[in-house]
């Protein structure tokens, strides 16, 4: 059976030092702030508030993830589309996934996960979106 597809609720574990069923209540979006305290031994808190924006979720080397823009990224998950940042603090966003997740991840699932990588079609830093206004 081929890896699934690496979603916020899996990437983010408790400790081992707790039942692995500790974080089942935090929401998927959350887990990276109690993920970071426990990884790197220090406080970091939620975003206070939420800002106006929104990015594009994408899949990228079989992890859905959200990109930042202080260049950092995060996992995450179509149950919790929201993004904070754990490193510069940039408040809530909501984050735009593709309206049918799975149907997504499923023709990736015949490659390597290191190959699994998509894109949204409206995303404009899509790399494979097509060039508008050229002719050939």
């Amino acid at each position: 059976m081929p890896i699934a597809v690496v979603r916020a609720e899996k990437f983010y574990m408790p400790p081992p030092r707790e039942p692995a069923n500790s974080w089942d209540q935090v929401p998927a979006a959350e887990r990276v702030f109690k993920w970071i305290e426990y990884r790197m031994e220090r406080r970091v808190l939620p975003p206070a508030g939420s800002v106006d924006q929104t990015y594009f979720a994408r899949i990228n080397q079989n992890r859905w993830i959200a990109d930042c823009i202080c260049g950092s990224a995060q996992v995450v998950s179509p149950s919790d589309p929201r993004y904070g940042c754990t490193e510069c603090g940039w408040g809530w966003c909501a984050l735009i996934f593709p309206a049918d997740a799975a149907a997504v991840e499923a023709p990736l699932m015949s490659l390597p996960p290191y190959l699994r990588n998509w894109w949204h079609a409206d995303d404009p830093r899509n790399p494979n979106a097509p060039i508008v206004g050229i002719v050939r």
